[in-house]
């Protein structure tokens, strides 16, 4: 990229300016490489981006938030880079489509549209005619103004006017994904975004060398654009890089995972990743007809992130795929949140990860595989990572578990209108002055300077006064039967009236008769019992893509551990219906 650039706006039209022929991003319409194929140029994501942009300042918009609601596609990214040009703040969604999503779907798009104050509601035309019809339960339309971005014609980019997009003016809204508490939208600056950027090309090997070497094809995902990970790695580090990154709808890839290598050996792409998730049902799919007909080698960083990376998947994966020419130096586990814009640490490149036991694992994990963690490697250049006792304001030492918190240039402003919670997440301190920091809620500890995670500090389960992470009993529990699905279970305590705690898990299951529920019950009872000394007060087998999740995928252990309460978990032996095809990412 040349030249200064202050915002991914002075991005792009460098880009259009310097390469406009070159394919910026392509689509993949059916999820298959020999279906139909959707390429935008950057000289036409210019364009688009100029009238989209053009469009709304002639209407006065600037300083307003605009939602955007696109099904998977390249329309999103041009309305997004339309609102940044024209000092709109965008605020990624998911639109309400489909019976199975849409009540919690629109619920999530009202809590959007309510807390933004959004004066615009940007999409195509099929979501915008559906936003319509369903208007009697969106009340927030009425103050809205609605448009169909694909109704604006190219020409109304010649009214547009470069905006002076300052490095702390705010660039969008990232909502988060409510894991633990109800979404809050992230004040993501113009500085955020570029100071990211920087930080995501350096820790995953991106250089102008790199693009030169693999013929430009940077990225292959499906990871959904409204979230941060699918937005500020393949769809903006793309642009920034100048490279071409290949996109598909996130239902095709768990419709069929094998598209997703298939999209990687057939662009050869440098760099894809996903949650562990993603990588687990590769291998459910790892035929010996798949492997032949795979090429791997050209794949550097296989990112995974956005949920606990696992040490088993990493090593199942390097050895089933290294017939297809994959590496093992090639995983790239990583982690990040939307307060810190994005990444925070990972890689690095060229090496395969670091694993170690969790400290105190005897005691903790019963010794099970949930003590053996993976590095998600060295802080993002500029940023610092602590280990903190948050109680006593204090570093931990190297190896103590504590709570991650990060300072640095990427770390955002904090939440919109919400003064209370970025005062209690942004605004951390340490006693011997250090302040400033973003408290992540995360635990982990700092080990040969790279970060290991351990979880999450809500989520942490305390039995019989001992610490047991959900993950390590719901890796447990997904690894003891086949007819449990992966990235679909929930571990979490309840009471028993007396003031003691004792571990429930609810896992979605194939299995469909009280005789298969039964023995896939005693499996899991067995499994977590072995590995953690834990006896399970129940064991909830639920139907598939109905357990409580996050718009990225993420469980919602709250809302699963309250549905449990309520008795309002779908059993599965009580299916009346055929297994739902929503899967992890639903």
């Amino acid at each position: 990229m040349a030249g200064p650039a202050r915002s991914m706006v002075d991005v792009l039209l460098s880009q259009a300016s310097l390469q406009p022929e070159k394919v910026a991003f392509r689509f993949l319409a059916t999820g298959d490489c020999d279906g139909e194929v959707q390429e935008w140029t950057y000289g036409r994501l210019g364009r688009r981006a100029r009238a989209i942009g053009g469009y709304l300042q002639e209407r006065g918009l600037a300083g307003s938030r605009a939602v955007l609601l696109y099904p998977p596609g390249l329309e999103f990214i041009g309305a997004y880079l339309g609102c940044l040009s024209a000092a709109v703040v965008a605020v990624p969604g998911l639109p309400p489509q489909g019976r199975s999503q849409n009540h919690r779907a629109l619920r999530r798009v009202r809590r959007m549209i309510a807390d933004a104050d959004a004066e615009v509601i940007l999409g195509t035309k099929q979501i915008i005619a559906g936003l319509g019809a369903m208007s009697e339960h969106l009340p927030e339309l009425d103050a809205a103004l609605c448009i169909a971005t694909e109704d604006i014609p190219d020409e109304a980019g010649d009214s547009w006017r470069a905006c002076d997009l300052a490095p702390d003016s705010v660039a969008f809204l990232q909502y988060t994904s409510g894991s633990t508490t109800a979404p809050r939208g992230v004040m993501v600056t113009h500085g955020n975004l570029m100071d990211n950027q920087r930080i995501l090309s350096q820790g995953m090997g991106h250089t102008p060398e790199t693009v030169e070497e693999w013929g430009g094809e940077l990225y292959v995902s499906w990871l959904p654009v409204y979230h941060d990970l699918g937005l500020i790695a393949p769809v903006l580090n793309n642009l920034y890089m100048g490279g071409t990154s290949t996109l598909f709808s996130p239902l095709y890839f768990l419709q069929q995972p094998e598209r997703w290598l298939t999209a990687i050996s057939r662009y050869r792409a440098h760099t894809s990743g996903g949650p562990n998730f993603a990588y687990e049902l590769c291998l459910r799919d790892a035929t010996p007809a798949l492997l032949d007909r795979l090429d791997l080698s050209r794949w550097r960083v296989a990112l995974n992130a956005a949920e606990p990376v696992r040490a088993t998947t990493l090593r199942r994966f390097a050895d089933t795929f290294a017939a297809a020419g994959f590496r093992p130096e090639a995983l790239h586990p990583g982690y990040g949140l939307a307060e810190a814009t994005l990444m925070v640490s990972g890689g690095p490149v060229g090496r395969e990860p670091r694993t170690a036991g969790r400290p105190g694992s005897g005691a903790s994990s019963g010794g099970g595989a949930g003590g053996e963690l993976v590095s998600c490697g060295p802080p993002g250049a500029g940023l610092t990572v602590v280990i903190a006792d948050g109680e006593r304001q204090l570093e931990c030492a190297e190896g103590e578990i504590g709570e991650v918190w990060v300072a640095g240039e990427s770390v955002t402003d904090g939440y919109w209108r919400n003064v209370r919670a970025t005062r209690e997440v942004f605004q951390a301190a340490l006693k011997d002055g250090r302040g400033g920091f973003l408290r992540t809620g995360d635990l982990g500890f700092m080990r040969d300077g790279e970060l290991y995670v351990t979880g999450r500090l809500k989520d942490l389960l305390v039995i019989d006064g001992r610490n047991h992470y959900p993950q390590d009993l719901e890796l447990s529990a997904e690894t003891a039967h086949p007819a449990i699905r992966p990235g679909c279970i929930a571990a979490f305590s309840v009471e028993d009236g007396t003031g003691g705690e004792h571990p429930v898990v609810v896992a979605e299951t194939t299995a469909t008769t009280a005789a298969r529920c039964a023995e896939v019950e005693a499996a899991v009872r067995g499994a977590v019992g072995e590995a953690h000394g834990l006896s399970l007060r129940q064991v909830v087998l639920i139907r598939p893509g109905t357990i409580p999740k996050t718009s990225s995928g993420k469980i919602q252990r709250k809302a699963c551990r309250a549905a449990y309460a309520e008795g309002t978990l779908a059993a599965a032996e009580a299916a009346a219906e055929p297994p739902s095809a929503a899967g992890p990412m639903s």
